[in-house]
């Protein structure tokens, strides 16, 4: 699965338990997507691929800071804007991930990028989802743009 050592439990230093139940809901709810993700099966896959798990945990760490949650009080529009559908969707943050996954991926082989461009996309996904968050029309993760990648 794309894991950096023998022992799983290092790899979740930076964004703890959260981010395996963050890989653990994307396999239930989404597993036609998260497998085609995991066995890399469609479109043209880089030459050097990104480690799966790890691009997961560091995708939760990334929508962690994006949120701005250490902090007790929205101090960015985008964490109002998530607050306010996660009072209306306990599943937000999960769907926010699992649609992350999706962009990352396609930004990854549309870029034909290798591991040392894996930061370099993340921001980029980042910045991707928080103009989507922004959106007039986006009231629901379901509303942003990038949530048909889900399958």
């Amino acid at each position: 699965m794309g894991w950096q050592g023998r022992d799983p439990s290092t790899d979740f230093r930076g964004a703890g338990f959260i981010s395996l139940e963050n890989l653990l809901f994307f396999a239930k709810t989404f597993s036609a997507s998260f497998q085609r993700l995991l066995q890399k099966q469609s479109g043209n896959r880089a030459t050097w691929e990104y480690p799966f798990a790890v691009a997961g945990v560091n995708i939760t760490f990334m929508i962690m800071q994006m949120l701005d949650l250490q902090s007790t009080k929205p101090r960015t529009f985008v964490k109002a804007v998530f607050v306010q559908m996660l009072s209306e969707d306990e599943w937000a943050f999960d769907l926010l991930y699992c649609v992350a996954f999706l962009v990352m991926d396609k930004q990854w082989v549309e870029k034909n990028a290798s591991y040392m461009d894996f930061n370099e996309i993340l921001k980029s996904t980042r910045a991707q989802l928080e103009k989507e968050l922004l959106l007039e029309d986006v009231l629901r993760i379901e509303d942003m743009p990038s949530y048909r990648l889900l399958c």
